[in-house]
């Protein structure tokens, strides 16, 4: 049986879901069952941050500032490691491939031709899109592999249904599955039975909100609803002093493979990846960054061969 009531609280104390929950259970089924028949590993990625509503006619909702950046990447260098990748990740976050052109104006980008004869035609200025003929050319190349399958969430009730879901998708897979859990989850809510129904008005002053803790998903997740895959939590913090402490103390708790533990502010250059008997240092020199170097890379890199190494029964360091 799962932990305590935690599934079950998931359908019950958690809005209804603003997504198609079944549907996108049935398609990471497929894609799942039909990726591994083939031989092939699966890792679910998620990706971006939570929403949490605080009104169900929502106007006001406690966010987070996940762009979803080390998801996205992750997936591109996951995909390159031969794995087909189930992207659970926030609506309008970073997506894989085109992530390097977020910040971009299409519409600057775009030049419009209107023949005096034909049909209009739109073409893309390349000089103000870095290396697009190259992207390109892996994103149709992955998209003709068919081992990319997104999936979006906006809401903490979004996310929780949908990661319930993956985990039954890929239980059956045992060892050859992966959670690789990047998002920025909320930790706390308002249950469903609480929350206002309209906008909360101003006129009534100062707004005092009580909050309930998001029950943690990693100990059902590694205990009971896919107990053989291959477990990756991230740990986020700005105290140096503590951040190995912190990894240490949550590997012991949910007792799953790994944790990637970073600084916030050296996050895209630096992070730990701890096991039980391990701390790898990764990290991305300055000459690297300059010449395009990610620490993705790298971290990916690090953990595919920690995965072979547990599907082979061997000791992860």
């Amino acid at each position: 049986m799962a932990e305590p009531n935690t599934a079950e609280q998931i359908r019950q104390d958690f809005a209804p879901p603003q997504v198609p929950v079944e549907d996108a259970a049935r398609e990471m089924e497929a894609f799942a069952r039909g990726h591994h028949s083939e031989g092939r590993r699966v890792v679910l990625i998620t990706s971006g941050g939570t929403k949490v509503p605080l009104e169900s006619r929502t106007v006001r909702f406690l966010d987070n500032f996940s762009s979803g950046h080390r998801g996205a990447v992750s997936a591109e260098y996951f995909l390159q490691a031969g794995y087909a990748v189930i992207f659970l990740h926030r609506h309008r976050s970073m997506f894989p491939y085109s992530r390097r052109y977020a910040a971009t104006n299409w519409l600057d980008v775009l030049q419009l031709h209107l023949p005096t004869d034909g049909s209009p035609r739109v073409e893309a200025e390349q000089s103000q899109l870095p290396g697009i003929v190259q992207i390109l050319q892996d994103y149709k190349s992955m998209k003709q592999s068919g081992r990319l399958l997104p999936i979006e969430f906006s809401t903490l009730s979004d996310y929780l249904h949908l990661l319930l879901a993956a985990a039954q998708a890929l239980s059956p897979l045992g060892s050859s599955a992966m959670f690789y859990l990047a998002a920025a989850v909320s930790d706390f809510y308002i249950p469903a039975s609480e929350i206002p129904e309209h906008k909360i008005q101003s006129s009534s002053g100062p707004l005092q909100i009580t909050m309930k803790m998001v029950p943690k998903m990693l100990s059902p997740l590694v205990k009971d609803w896919a107990p053989k895959a291959f477990v990756i939590s991230f740990k986020l913090e700005t105290d140096t002093e503590i951040l190995i402490e912190k990894a240490r103390k949550a590997l012991a708790t949910y007792r799953h493979q790994v944790v990637v533990a970073n600084i916030l502010d050296t996050r895209r250059a630096y992070v730990v990846v701890v096991t039980s008997t391990e701390e790898t240092k990764l990290s991305v020199s300055q000459e690297e960054d300059h010449s395009g170097v990610e620490i993705e890379e790298k971290i990916i890199k690090d953990l595919t061969l920690r995965h072979t190494q547990f599907i082979e029964g061997t000791e992860v360091n």
